[in-house]
């Protein structure tokens, strides 16, 4: 049995869920309203304020998609009650972030300068003091979309090992390489 799969998933006040004929999964909150289509192989048993996902048999294809189906029900979860946030770190000399409303303009070191257009689902905000890195903040209540437009962002100039440059996700290590070594 799956040990992600057989968890419950508790569902806190405020969030309503509800799970039509078809296998469609609605998930409102104080954050937002999510929906997701569930194989028609899994079952989702609501039990108070619990939710359990099921599977109808124990072949491959249906112990494969157990645990994810409960992970992304539990994820939807999470983010209509609480949100995601991600920051990331913008490291270079001259390197600049700016949000307006839901474009998000990088200078990165290229000729030009890059502009974003975000889903209206992702809120953007920037952060420049003096003497520490940009950060760009990004909340949404869909991870999976936020993951997404946070790696679109990080793609643009990935961290290198050798000066470090680049967008980097706050927390994140990045090991630094040695560079040539001059012989006598």
């Amino acid at each position: 049995m799956s040990r992600i799969g057989k968890l419950p998933i508790v569902i806190p006040d405020g969030v309503q869920v509800t799970v039509s004929a078809e296998n469609l999964v609605h998930v409102k909150g104080k954050l937002g309203e999510l929906q997701q289509q569930v194989d028609p192989r899994i079952i989702i048993r609501m039990d108070g304020n619990q939710m359990f996902v099921e599977r109808q048999s124990e072949n491959k294809t249906d112990r494969s998609i157990h645990g994810l189906y409960r992970a992304l029900l539990a994820n939807m979860v999470k983010g209509v009650s609480e949100g995601y946030t991600i920051v990331q770190e913008i490291v270079g000399v001259g390197y600049k972030a700016n949000a307006n409303g839901q474009l998000l303009e990088l200078s990165l070191g290229y000729s030009h300068n890059i502009v974003l257009e975000l889903p209206p689902e992702v809120k953007v905000e920037t952060v420049t003091e003096r003497g520490k890195n940009p950060t760009i903040t990004l909340k949404s209540n869909n991870k999976q979309l936020i993951g997404q437009v946070a790696a679109k962002i990080r793609s643009l100039r990935p961290p290198e090992p050798y000066k470090q440059k680049g967008i980097r996700f706050a927390g994140e290590e990045i090991r630094k390489k040695a560079g040539k070594s001059a012989s006598a």
